[in-house]
């Protein structure tokens, strides 16, 4: 069905304008929706030493620290906005002091220093309370409650953690045995270690852990098509060799217009296409590059000869090695495909053949 009003979506200057007034106009609206929501409740306690306002799951982090008893300061937990304006201020009028928990930035907190004006203390991330950065936990609520003056006040002795054993180690990700882009990781690090470090611009994706050892073969991991623009802009700006490492479907999701813009240049560089024949990182989707990629690459203009194809194993190392030797010396745009289905979907497709899906 056609829009009520069929400009909402064009954002010329004149349209903006007024859809900015529109939206300023509707705030007072959207606050009060705020306030009656649902997803924005008060509970707790009558102890007003602290008041918490909780955000989303860190929510779940505060009950955690009580067991079965609900906590006995008052707590607003805040899932709905823009904020609740006046569920905020009743709580820090009646509390000495407010804690805010909230994931990621300190969103909340920092707005809340332009709304209250009472002199009272507001915790949180901002002030040292809780970590500046990284992901909240149980724990860290818990010691965040210890430094905001209310320690063990109602905190279930059962919640306090379990100490990890010495020997337990992280572990880091890895790819997986097998990986085809291992071996193009180990073919690209032979061809560049005379040229020294940091001239590999690499892409989102499970190649993403070739920065990582034993590789350390990539530089940069910006956003989803930056391995060729930037590999393009580095080598415009006289950084040789310049390499792009991407996968088939980031290629085609964002990879193209890069590769375009380097053939009208005719910049310097030289772009593996790591293609694994699918989207491995987000659980083994269909790529809309199997099958397509050298096509795409001739109609963007890269010259038949400098589109090369290589088979990732072990067993040709040797000629691989030479191959990417040849097309980074090459003072041009080259493309370098080395095509391997992954080792996961590949598993599973024979798997699935042999008439034993799982």
């Amino acid at each position: 069905s056609i829009p009520d009003n069929p400009d909402q979506f064009i954002l010329l200057p004149s349209l903006a304008r007024k859809s900015y007034r529109k939206l300023l106009d509707n705030q007072e609206a959207f606050e009060m929706e705020s306030e009656n929501s649902p997803y924005n409740e008060i509970s707790g306690g009558d102890n007003h030493a602290v008041g918490i306002i909780a955000c989303g799951l860190s929510h779940n982090y505060l009950i955690e620290n009580f067991g079965d008893h609900r906590p006995p300061f008052p707590v607003l937990k805040l899932c709905q906005y823009p904020l609740p304006v006046s569920m905020i201020r009743g709580i820090y009028e009646k509390c000495e002091r407010i804690l805010v928990l909230e994931e990621g930035y300190p969103l909340v907190e920092e707005l809340l220093k332009g709304l209250l004006d009472g002199g009272k203390p507001v915790h949180g991330r901002l002030d040292g309370t809780l970590p500046r950065d990284g992901e909240l936990n149980p724990d860290l609520v818990r010691k965040a409650l210890a430094d905001s003056g209310v320690a063990g006040e109602g905190v279930d002795e059962k919640s306090q953690p379990m100490k990890v054993p010495a020997i337990v180690r992280n572990r880091p990700p890895t790819l997986c045995k097998g990986c085809s882009h291992a071996d193009v990781f180990k073919a690209l690090n032979e061809v560049m270690e005379p040229h020294g470090s940091g001239k590999v611009f690499s892409d989102i994706g499970c190649y993403t852990l070739g920065a990582l050892p034993p590789y350390n073969a990539i530089h940069t991991c910006v956003d989803m098509g930056a391995s060729v623009t930037m590999a393009k802009g580095a080598a415009d700006a006289g950084l040789w060799p310049s390499v792009g490492v991407i996968g088939d479907s980031t290629f085609t999701h964002s990879g193209m217009t890069g590769l375009l813009d380097a053939v009208m240049e005719k910049s310097y560089v030289t772009i593996i296409i790591s293609d694994n024949s699918t989207t491995g990182m987000t659980g083994g989707q269909a790529s809309h590059a199997t099958g397509r990629l050298e096509d795409i690459c001739t109609g963007m203009g890269v010259e038949a000869k400098h589109i090369r194809n290589l088979i990732p194993l072990r067993k040709f190392h040797a000629e691989n090695v030479e191959l990417l030797r040849e097309e980074i010396e090459y003072d041009g745009v080259s493309v370098v495909i080395a095509q391997r289905e992954c080792i996961q979907t590949a598993t599973r497709r024979k798997k699935s053949e042999a008439g034993n899906p799982k």
